[in-house]
């Protein structure tokens, strides 16, 4: 793992300036794998998939607003419980999500977006101590608390996952 560095992509450099701003007391690791799967970051952190803090981004049909559920990595997202909340929703592909978010695919952080999306935080999160987050690059993750994850989005937590 190697620390942020001013050599780093612009989407990383951007979570590790917010995080600083707002005095999160972990800064981004930059891996030397990529980690744009739950099991990649886990395996990469040598940490259980459940404590790897996924961004799923759907797109909400009404208006089109990107919708970020944040789950926990051995869960699946239940999108008739998301969209019972916020809305009917499509898939967002990778243009979207880039052109929303500010982020790839794989590497979406839940904070520092390029527009602010609709977000949802999975209860299942608070289950672990310690979570990992995306942090604007594949490579990028984070380290925070689910209470820490809360606070630096303001989303509210719900049962957003499939059952079992």
């Amino acid at each position: 793992m190697i620390d942020a560095t001013p050599d780093r992509p612009e989407g990383f450099r951007r979570v590790a300036e917010l995080l600083a701003t707002l005095r999160h007391p972990h800064a981004p690791l930059f891996l030397e794998v990529a980690a744009r799967t739950s099991q990649e970051a886990a395996d990469a952190l040598q940490v259980s998939v459940g404590q790897i803090a996924k961004s799923v981004v759907f797109c909400r049909r009404s208006d089109d607003a990107a919708v970020l559920v944040i789950t926990s990595g051995d869960k699946r997202v239940d999108e008739t419980k998301v969209a019972a909340m916020v809305g009917a929703l499509a898939r967002a592909d990778a243009a979207f999500v880039k052109m929303r978010t500010g982020f790839t695919i794989g590497g979406v952080s839940p904070v520092g977006h390029a527009t602010l999306p609709v977000t949802l935080i999975d209860r299942e999160l608070f289950r672990f101590d310690e979570i990992w987050a995306a942090a604007g690059h594949p490579n990028g993750v984070f380290r925070l608390s689910p209470g820490q994850l809360q606070a630096l989005t303001g989303a509210p937590v719900a049962d957003v996952v499939q059952a079992g």
